[in-house]
C-alpha cells in the first residue's frame, strides 16, 4: 500500500484482482458512486484518478469493453456506465511519470474502443425490430457518444486520430436516422472543438467525410439531418479555404453545387443555408435570393387576395342581412302607408256620412219646427232664412272678387313697388353726386361790398337796435323768475301725474265695457233659445184652446 492512496481504490483493486472475470465489470461500476461522492475540480479527485490509473481499473475497464456483450453481467447498461467512468477518469488525471504510454497507447485505445463499441450499438439497433429494445439501444448509444465526446474535449489530441478512423467513418455511413442524427451531432461538436485536425488528416479520408455530410445533405428524409449537414459544411468552409477553394471549384462537387442551388430555388432552408450557396456561389446566391423575393412577394399577394376575398366573404352574410333589413323595413313603410291611406279615406267617408246625417238631422228639425210654426210665419221665416243666406253668398263672393282682384293686381303692385324703389335709388344717388359737385366746386372768394351796400347794411342794423333794446335784469328779479319756473314745472309735473291715472282708469273702464259686450254676445244664443221655447209653449197652448 503506497502512502495517500484512498482505502477505497485499494479494496476495489484487490477484490478485482481476486473475483473471476465475469463478476469484474460489475465490481468496476463502483469507481462511479466514488467519483461521484468527491467534490468536482478539487485536488483529492485529482489523486482518486491518479490511484485508479496507478491500479489498472482503467486498463480493466477498456478490457470489458471489448469483450462480447451477451457475456457480460448488465449487458449495455453495465458497459455504458463503464463508458462514463473511463471518459471522467481520463478527463483531467495527471499520469505524472507514465505520461508516454498514457497518452500514446491508453487513450487512443479508448478512442478506438468507444469508437468499436458504437459500431457495435449501431448494428444491434439495426438489426432489432422491437420498439422498446431500439429505445434502449438508442439511448445507450446516446450515452456512449456522450462519454466519447466529453474524452475528446478532455484530450483534443485524439480528434485526428478519430477523423482517421475507418470505425468513425463507418458510423458516419448510416442510413438510420436516429443513429445518423446522433453522429452528425457528434461530428459537429468535435468540429467545434477544434476544426483544424480536418487539414492534417489524408485527403481520401477528408473527401469521404465531406462526401458522407453532402450525400446526408441531399440525400436524407430527416429536416434535423440536413440543418445539421449545412452547418457542418459552413464550418467546414469558414475554417479551412482550401476546403471552400474545394468545393466551389472541384468537378468532384460540381453536382452538389448545382443541387444546392436547385433546392435553394425549391425550397426555404435556414439562414445557414443561404449563407453556404453565398460562399460557394455569390452571384448564383445573389439570382437565388431574386427569385426567393419573387417567390416571396408572389406568396404575399397570394395572402393578400385571399385575405380579401376572405373579407368580402364574411362581409356577405351582413350585406345580405342589411338588404333584407332595407327591403323589409321598405315594405313596412309602404304597409303602414297604406293602411294610413285606408284610415284616412275611412275617417273621410266617415267624415262625409256624419256631415250627411247631420244635415239630414237638421233638415228634418227644421221641417218639424215649420210643422210647429204658424202657417202666418213661415213665409216670414223663409223669408229671413233667405235674407241671411243672400248675405252669406253675397259676403263669400266678395271676398272671392277682392282676392281674385289682389291676385291680379299684385304683379302690378310689386312693379309699382319696384320702380319706387329704384326711384328712390336713384334719387338719393342723384342727390350724392350734386353734394360732391359743389363740394369739388372751387372757392371763388367773397364779394367785395359796394359803399352803398355798406350803408345800407349799416342802416339796417342800427333800426335792429333800436327795436330791440337790450334788457337788464337785476339779481333779485332773475331768482323770482327761476323760483316762478320751478313752480310752474312742479305743477306740469302733478298734473300729469293726475292725468296718466285717469288714462289708466279710462282704459281698465274700456277693457270691463269690452268684455261685457263679448259677454252680452255669448248668451245671444241663449236668449234665441229661449225665445224658440216660449214660442212652443205658445203653440202648444194655442192647441189645447188656450189663446197665444
Amino acid at each position: 500500500k503506497s502512502a495517500g492512496t484512498d482505502s477505497r481504490i485499494l479494496s476495489l483493486a484487490a477484490e478485482v484482482a481476486k473475483s473471476p472475470e465475469q463478476n469484474v465489470p460489475v465490481i468496476l461500476l463502483k469507481l462511479q458512486e466514488i467519483i461521484n461522492s468527491t467534490p468536482l475540480g478539487s485536488s483529492e479527485l485529482k489523486k482518486i484518478k491518479q490511484d485508479i490509473y496507478c491500479y489498472d481499473l482503467i486498463q480493466y475497464c477498456l478490457l470489458v469493453l471489448r469483450q462480447d456483450c451477451s457475456r457480460i453481467q448488465g449487458g449495455w447498461t453495465t458497459i455504458s456506465q463503464l463508458t462514463q467512468i473511463i471518459s471522467h477518469c481520463c478527463v483531467g488525471l495527471e499520469p505524472g511519470e507514465d505520461a508516454e504510454e498514457f497518452y500514446k497507447e491508453i487513450l487512443p485505445s479508448a478512442a478506438e474502443n468507444f469508437l468499436v463499441l458504437g459500431k457495435k450499438l449501431q448494428a444491434c439497433f439495426i438489426n432489432t425490430a422491437k420498439g422498446e429494445e431500439k429505445d434502449e439501444l438508442l439511448h445507450f448509444f446516446q450515452i456512449v457518444t456522450d462519454s466519447f465526446l466529453w474524452l475528446l474535449g478532455g484530450h483534443v489530441q485524439l480528434i485526428q486520430n478519430v477523423l482517421q478512423s475507418d470505425h468513425f467513418l463507418h458510423l458516419l455511413q448510416t442510413d438510420n436516422v436516429q443513429i445518423g442524427s446522433a453522429v452528425m451531432t457528434l461530428l459537429q461538436n468535435i468540429l467545434q472543438i477544434n476544426s483544424g485536425d480536418l487539414l492534417r488528416i489524408e485527403g481520401n479520408i477528408l473527401h469521404s467525410i465531406l462526401d458522407e455530410v453532402i450525400s446526408k445533405f441531399l440525400l436524407s428524409p430527416s429536416p434535423f439531418i440536413r440543418s445539421t449537414a449545412v452547418k457542418l459544411l459552413l464550418l467546414i468552409a469558414r475554417s479551412h479555404q482550401d476546403i471552400l477553394v474545394a468545393l466551389r471549384l472541384s468537378t468532384r462537387y460540381k453536382g452538389f453545387r448545382n443541387q444546392l442551388i436547385a433546392q435553394g430555388i425549391r425550397t426555404e432552408f435556414s439562414q445557414e443555408f443561404e449563407q453556404l450557396i453565398g460562399l460557394l456561389n455569390p452571384k448564383i446566391y445573389q439570382e437565388v435570393e431574386e427569385q426567393k423575393l419573387h417567390q416571396a412577394a408572389c406568396l404575399i399577394q397570394a395572402y393578400w387576395k385571399g385575405f380579401q376575398t376572405r373579407k368580402r366573404l364574411k362581409k356577405l352574410p351582413s350585406a345580405v342581412i342589411a338588404l333584407q333589413r332595407s327591403f323589409r323595413s321598405k315594405r313596412t313603410k309602404a304597409l303602414l302607408k297604406l293602411n294610413r291611406q285606408k284610415e284616412e279615406k275611412n275617417l273621410r267617408l266617415q267624415l262625409q256620412l256624419e256631415r250627411q246625417r247631420a244635415m239630414r238631422h237638421s233638415r228634418e228639425l227644421r221641417l218639424s219646427m215649420l210643422e210647429i210654426v204658424h202657417p202666418g210665419q213661415v213665409e216670414k221665416y223663409n223669408q229671413k232664412l233667405e235674407e241671411k243666406s243672400a248675405l252669406i253668398i253675397q259676403k263669400h263672393w266678395r271676398g272671392y272678387r277682392q282676392r281674385k282682384k289682389f291676385h291680379q293686381q299684385r304683379p302690378c303692385l310689386t312693379e309699382h313697388k319696384a320702380a319706387v324703389i329704384l326711384q328712390r335709388a336713384v334719387l338719393k344717388f342723384l342727390t350724392k353726386c350734386r353734394k360732391k359737385r359743389k363740394v369739388l366746386v372751387p372757392w371763388q372768394g367773397l364779394q367785395e361790398l359796394t359803399d352803398a351796400r355798406r350803408v345800407q347794411l349799416k342802416q339796417q342794423v342800427d333800426d335792429y337796435v333800436r327795436r330791440h333794446p337790450s334788457s337788464q335784469m337785476s339779481d333779485e328779479a332773475s331768482r323770482e323768475l327761476h323760483a316762478q319756473a320751478q313752480e310752474r314745472l312742479q305743477h306740469y309735473f302733478m298734473s300729469r301725474a293726475l292725468e296718466e291715472k285717469a288714462q289708466q282708469h279710462r282704459e281698465a273702464l274700456m277693457a270691463q265695457i269690452s268684455t261685457n259686450i263679448e259677454q252680452l254676445m255669448s248668451m245671444y244664443s241663449f236668449h234665441f233659445c229661449f225665445i224658440k221655447g216660449i214660442i212652443f209653449v205658445g203653440i202648444t197652448d194655442f192647441k189645447d184652446g188656450d189663446p197665444l
